[in-house]
């Protein structure tokens, strides 16, 4: 009688502990989809500037709208928070060239002058300016070498290091990243 009850308060125990994650990964994944709803826009912004471009141009508090490509480090993310590196689109990722082999094409590696071609890009929440602390690759459902068009402030330090602090972005369709 002892044993059963035993086993039934560990079954019951288990069963719980499994409905209590399950409701946290169905959270999870509802605001997954709210930050994604909020930030990423549906339709293109125009007058996008490459990242080339707004590195030279772009003074702090600029108003901005950029266009590059996810990458341009082994790991071009930011972990516990929506915030990456993104590449000028001119610059070739290894895969896009012929007979490179790279296992992280999206580091750029056989660039010269990456750094001048580099921009780094944190979501920023449009209340308090803080960076968003969901990780970009799941609530904005973003990958390497993604091209994004991002809508934002430039925020130049003291260096003049460019960081864009992005309130909406936009991920260009596989068939048109390129254009």
């Amino acid at each position: 009688m002892k044993r059963s009850m035993i086993l039934r308060c560990a079954v019951a125990a288990v069963a719980a502990a499994m409905l209590q994650q399950a409701n946290t990964f169905a959270s999870d994944a509802k605001s997954d989809s709210a930050v994604h709803d909020k930030y990423v826009l549906n339709e293109e912004p125009k007058d996008a500037q490459t990242v080339i471009d707004t590195r030279e141009k772009a003074k702090d508090k600029d108003d901005v709208v950029v266009v590059g490509r996810i990458g341009g480090r082994k790991n071009p993310w930011v972990k516990g928070a929506a915030a990456f590196s993104i590449v000028d689109p001119s610059l070739k990722a290894c895969s896009e060239r012929p007979g490179d082999t790279c296992p992280t094409p999206w580091d750029y590696c056989c660039e010269a002058d990456l750094s001048k071609a580099t921009v780094f890009v944190t979501v920023v929440d449009d209340k308090t300016g803080k960076t968003l602390k969901e990780d970009a690759r799941e609530a904005l459902k973003l990958r390497e070498l993604d091209t994004v068009v991002v809508k934002g402030k430039a925020q130049r330090d003291k260096k003049g290091n460019l960081t864009i602090a992005a309130s909406k972005l936009f991920v260009r369709p596989a068939d048109e990243a390129q254009k």
